[in-house]
C-alpha cells in the first residue's frame, strides 16, 4: 500500500511544479508577446493623474516618471484613480514615442 501512496504524492509534485513552471513562464514572456520585443516595464505607484489618462508613476527608488496614455492604452481611468487612491503597486508597460515622450501600453 505505501508504494502506492508514494507514487501518488510524486505524481502530484510532479504535476503541481509543472504547472507552476509553465504560468511563472507564460507571466514571463507573455507581456513579449502582447505588447511586442520594444515594450518596456516600470512598476511604482500612481501619485497623480491629469490630463485625461496621462499619469505619474514614481519607482521604489524614488523616479518620478510621466506617462502619456493615449488611445492605445489599456487602461481604464477608475482602475488608475482606485490605485492612486489605494497607493497600490502599479505596472505599466511603455514605449518610448517622438520627443523621448514614454507612451503606456499597459497600465495594472
Amino acid at each position: 500500500m505505501f508504494p502506492r501512496i508514494a507514487a501518488a504524492i510524486c505524481l502530484l509534485l510532479l504535476i503541481g511544479s509543472l504547472s507552476l513552471a509553465a504560468v511563472g513562464g507564460v507571466a514571463l514572456i507573455g507581456p513579449m508577446f502582447t505588447h511586442g520585443n520594444n515594450a518596456a516595464h516600470a512598476d511604482g505607484k500612481i501619485i497623480s493623474i491629469g490630463p485625461g489618462k496621462d499619469f505619474v508613476l514614481v519607482t521604489s527608488n524614488g523616479h518620478h516618471i510621466f506617462f502619456q496614455c493615449m488611445d492605445q492604452c489599456l487602461a481604464s481611468l477608475a482602475h488608475m484613480q482606485r490605485h492612486l487612491r489605494e497607493h497600490a503597486l502599479t505596472d505599466v508597460y511603455f514605449i518610448q514615442g517622438p520627443g523621448k515622450i514614454l507612451m503606456a501600453l499597459n497600465v495594472d
